[in-house]
Order: structure tokens, then sequence, then C-alpha cells
């Protein structure tokens, strides 16, 4: 079985309607507050993990974890002891 590639997830997530692919980096320890955006998100966590919390519910996501956030909607992030880095696909 071949890794997923930033390439391969550009693509995959190009065809289904995102106009941007970028790699999003977090340092150690990060916490950022409650907050929205003007695009859609699906993202893919490549390495490190990071809480996600969207209403009352959080995620634990680890390498291989996927999530998917609609534009405007309020969230919080929280990375771990070694940080985190996943790809992101947005939709404006």
């Amino acid at each position: 079985m071949s890794a997923f590639t930033f390439e391969a997830f550009s693509a995959s997530t190009r065809a289904q309607g995102f106009d941007e692919v970028v790699e999003r980096q977090w340092n150690p320890d990060t916490v950022v507050d409650t907050h929205t955006h003007a695009f859609a998100v699906k993202a893919l966590v490549v390495q490190g993990e990071m809480w996600l919390r969207v209403g009352d519910e959080t995620r634990h996501l680890r390498p291989g974890d996927a999530f998917q956030l609609e534009r405007e909607v309020p969230h919080a992030e929280r990375y771990g002891k070694d940080g985190a880095t996943y790809w992101a696909a947005r939709r404006r």
C-alpha cells in the first residue's frame, strides 16, 4: 500500500470542488480559542495530534484522521506536546 501524498490529497479535494489546499503546521501545546472561517474546510492530520471542539463535542485527532467543517462553524483547536501538521482543503 502506498502512502497518501499531499499531491494526491490536493488532486482529490480539488476534484471535490475545493479551490485552495495548504499544509498547516502547529507548534507544540498551541491553543486556538473559538473562532470561525469564511471558508469550508476538509482536512487530514498527517503528524502529531490535536483536539477539535465543535459545540459540545471534542474529537481527538491523530495521523490518518480527517475532519470537515462548513464555513462559519464556531470551533476551537488544541495541539499536542509535539504539535501537529494537517493538510487543509478550503472552499470559499
